[in-house]
């Protein structure tokens, strides 16, 4: 299977308030996926559709080649509050995965909670939250999914804990070839563990593609101060800022800019996230000013 995750003019909509709009988009099997966006965006939302939890308003929506379903085998989910239960024992978390999934790897299960030097007869309401993250991760691949998805899991970890919890998934990715699609807005995180990137910015998406194929096509151009439309065909702006002397510009091209007026850098991951940003919210201001 070539994708995980098949969306075509995706919507969902909350009464008047729209979520996530006109979401057209493949998600590659194999990859780490980073989907990232401000707060609101509507990454949760999109988690939460393609794990089954919602039904869209409009539009379709296949994972792993059939419609979503919530509780699926082949799908691990971990929300935003990496959800455990105070009263239970780790070792009554591990025994209630195993009641619900047919398919529960107890070796897998037992060996991570041994190497992270979890007490199995500790209560989880009196772990710390880098704790409580890695037991809701272990549940969630022992199921052994085929797609794994992620709602902010490091969002309230302090950085080592952080670091640890991306340290295991990323061993247990490489080791078990699952897919996995993690939304953050803690850009520098993905960073080290994506290769994949989607970027939503108020609820549609602005780009998407693997991370190195993005960084080689977006430039960070600064120059004399001129139209940005002079650039020529098969560039586009994505960001742009001016002063009266000087333009500066972030621009995707698969052509090299070779005009030696410029001068050409390269981006990061967390410069790329920001150029998209930057302008959705000033394609969001414009438009304001044309209503004005």
């Amino acid at each position: 299977m070539s994708d995980v995750v098949t969306i075509k003019g995706l919507t969902k909509k909350y009464g008047r308030r729209t979520a996530l709009a006109d979401c057209t988009l493949d998600i590659p099997a194999g990859h780490v996926v980073g989907l990232v966006g401000p707060n609101g965006a509507g990454k949760s939302t999109l988690l939460q559709l393609t794990c089954g939890l919602l039904a869209p308003t409009e539009g379709a929506i296949e994972v792993l080649g059939a419609a979503p379903m919530s509780g699926s085998p082949r799908v691990g989910f971990v929300a935003q509050d990496t959800p455990v239960y105070a009263g239970l024992t780790v070792a009554e978390h591990l025994r209630l995965g195993a009641h619900l999934n047919p398919g529960w790897d107890a070796t897998l299960a037992d060996g991570r909670i041994a190497e992270l030097g979890l007490d199995p007869r500790q209560r989880a309401g009196k772990l710390s939250g880098g704790q409580r993250a890695q037991l809701a991760l272990t549940l969630a691949i022992a199921k052994r999914p085929e797609l794994l998805l992620l709602d902010e899991p490091v969002a309230a970890l302090d950085p080592l804990a952080r670091r640890e919890f991306l340290q295991g998934l990323m061993s247990y990715a490489a080791e078990h070839g699952t897919s996995v699609v993690m939304s953050s807005h803690l850009v520098a995180d993905l960073e080290r563990v994506c290769d994949y990137l989607i970027v939503l910015v108020a609820s549609r998406v602005r780009v998407a593609g693997e991370v190195e194929e993005l960084l080689g096509t977006h430039h960070r151009l600064s120059g004399a101060r001129r139209d940005p439309g002079e650039l020529g065909p098969g560039r586009d702006v994505i960001a742009e800022s001016h002063t009266d002397v000087q333009s500066t510009l972030v621009v995707r091209s698969s052509a090299p800019i070779e005009d030696p007026s410029w001068s050409v850098d390269g981006l990061n991951l967390e410069d790329l996230v920001l150029a998209y940003m930057s302008e959705a919210g000033r394609s969001g201001r414009d438009r304001v000013l044309e209503k004005r």
